[in-house]
Parts: structure tokens; C-alpha cells; sequence
């Protein structure tokens, strides 16, 4: 009897059995569909002067070395540039795959920076589809050169700058990354009353792979009308990213000389080419680097 009922267990059971068995075969020769998120969209976590949609892997410490030179108008006489700069030394922390951290400090009005960026959606196709990476950034600097007037009442608020921004990006393909930066900075004090201390900006910037260690980068700023001093201008960046080993050298044109938000946003004095008031022809455009070098802090646990 007790035979019966065991064989009548196991037929009324066999579907089931036989289904779980072809679906461990299928997803053993990878048949089942998973889901499969996009990478590389970018080679670092920097497109040249901001973020770009990638993250610092976790456990991942990622050292920065830039540099942004003086314009390359003056030709031999102060080697297109070189002979001045601006330096900022930063280092970037993946907690996990989603959220980094970082902090840097520039030359440049010797500027403290510290962000937080989070990955909110993340690009994949199969079993998940999800079109885009989204990303979510806030920024803090605090200016610390010395106040230009000493004798007044200088507030320590004054010193602070504040960006929040997102990043839309997706990859389109292996060759192709583009990517959306809408973008608000806040100042707490500015040069002028015509300036907002609120300043809207809208970015966009792209990645074409052009060999499997080198890309084209592009990146462009957009302040929205009556925001910030007419002398400022909008900022380019056009560049390359060479990638070796553990390292990437990111090198790139640029009108800018400010590696922060606040400075390549709102305070970039001269465009790529531009007429002077008595008609000669100038340029605005410097040469920059950014090096890249990360290190393994924790690694990652094994499945196996």
C-alpha cells in the first residue's frame, strides 16, 4: 500500500519534476532570460570638467590628478600655456555599485569639494528593461582664500556653494554614449544684484568609442539668460580618453580654468574664439588633463 501511494506521489509530481529540470538546463545553457545592465558607458566617472553616468566600482578607491593651463595663445612664449595652471587632487569612493563619494581640493581660490552621487535607474535589457541610467549628484564647496576686504563683515556663508544635478544618459551602443546633465547651483553670495544666487544650467556631453582604449568626449554648458555677469560665457570641453592598465588620461580642450561647479558653470571669462573691443581675433581655449588611478580597497566576495 504504502508502495502505491509513493508512485502515486511521484506521477501526480512528475510534470513539475520534468519542468524544473528543463528550466535548470535552459538557464545552464543560457537560455533563460536574465537581465543584463549597461556598462562602460563612459571610461570614468568624469566626462572632462563634470560627472558623467558611470560610477566608482564598490570597494574602489579612484585617485584624481588635474590640471587646466593658461590659454594657448601665447604660443612658445609661455609654451601654449603650460608655464601657468590650475590643480585640483581628488579621490572617489564606491560604497556600493550605486552610491559613491568623493572629495577634492582645487588651487584655484583653494577650494574644498565633497559630492555624493547616487544611481537611481540603471540601463538594462532581457528580463529588466530600463532605457536610461539615471543618476542623482549633490555638490558642496567652500572657498577658502582669504576674503579681498578684510575690514568688513565677512560671513563664513559667503564661503559656500552648493550643486545639485542629474544625469540622464544612455548608451546607444558600443561606439555611442550621450547623456543629459540638468543642472542648479546655488551661491550664497554673489558679485552683483543682477545675479541669481540660483543659477538653472542645462549640460549635455557624449562619448564616441573610437578603438578599445581610446574615445571622443565632448561636454557643453548651457546657462539659461539672466542668471549670472555678462562677462561670463558659456563652457566647451572637447577631449580624448586613453585608457592603460589601471590608469586613464583623459586630455581635453577646454575654455575653462575651474575644475568646480560654481567656477566652470558660472564664471568662465572667455569663449574658444571671440573679437576684443578693438576687433583683433583672441582665443579662449587651454589645454587640461585629468589622470585617472584607482585602487582595489575591498574586494568584492566571491560566488563561488
Amino acid at each position: 500500500m504504502k508502495k502505491l501511494l509513493l508512485l502515486a506521489l511521484f506521477l501526480a509530481n512528475a510534470p513539475f519534476l520534468f519542468a524544473q529540470d528543463e528550466e535548470d538546463l535552459l538557464s545552464l545553457l543560457g537560455e533563460e532570460e536574465v537581465t543584463e545592465y549597461a556598462t562602460a558607458s563612459f571610461k570614468t566617472n568624469r566626462v572632462v570638467n563634470g560627472h558623467s553616468i558611470e560610477n566608482t566600482a564598490a570597494g574602489v578607491l579612484d585617485f584624481k590628478i588635474s590640471h587646466r593651463f593658461s590659454p594657448v595663445r601665447n604660443g612658445f612664449y609661455d609654451i601654449f600655456g603650460l608655464d601657468g595652471a590650475t590643480i585640483r587632487f581628488g579621490f572617489d569612493y564606491g560604497i556600493t555599485d550605486r552610491l559613491m563619494v568623493g572629495v577634492g581640493r582645487s588651487s584655484k581660490e583653494k577650494i574644498y569639494d565633497g559630492f555624493l552621487k547616487y544611481k537611481i535607474l540603471r540601463q538594462s535589457s532581457g528580463k529588466k528593461k530600463m532605457p536610461i541610467t539615471l543618476s542623482y549628484l549633490v555638490d558642496a564647496q567652500i572657498k577658502t582664500v582669504d576674503f579681498p576686504e578684510q575690514d568688513r563683515e565677512n560671513l563664513f556663508s559667503s564661503r559656500l556653494y552648493y550643486t545639485h544635478q542629474l544625469l540622464i544618459g544612455r548608451k546607444f551602443n558600443e561606439r555611442l554614449s550621450l547623456q543629459l546633465m540638468p543642472t542648479l547651483l546655488h551661491r550664497n553670495l554673489v558679485e552683483s544684484k543682477s545675479e541669481k544666487n540660483d543659477v538653472l544650467a542645462m549640460g549635455v556631453a557624449g562619448r564616441i568609442k573610437l578603438s578599445k582604449r581610446v574615445t571622443l568626449n565632448a561636454e557643453y554648458y548651457y546657462v539659461l539668460p539672466d542668471q549670472i555677469n555678462s562677462i561670463y560665457t558659456n563652457v566647451l570641453s572637447i577631449g580624448f580618453d586613453i585608457e592603460t592598465g589601471g590608469h586613464v588620461f583623459q586630455l581635453h580642450f577646454t575654455n575653462s580654468s575651474d575644475m568646480t561647479y560654481k567656477g566652470f558653470i558660472t564664471e568662465t571669462l572667455e569663449d574658444w574664439f571671440y573679437k576684443t573691443s578693438d576687433g583683433k581675433n583672441m582665443s579662449g581655449i587651454r589645454f587640461g588633463f585629468n589622470i585617472s588611478r584607482v585602487f582595489t580597497i575591498v574586494k568584492p566576495k566571491s560566488i563561488y
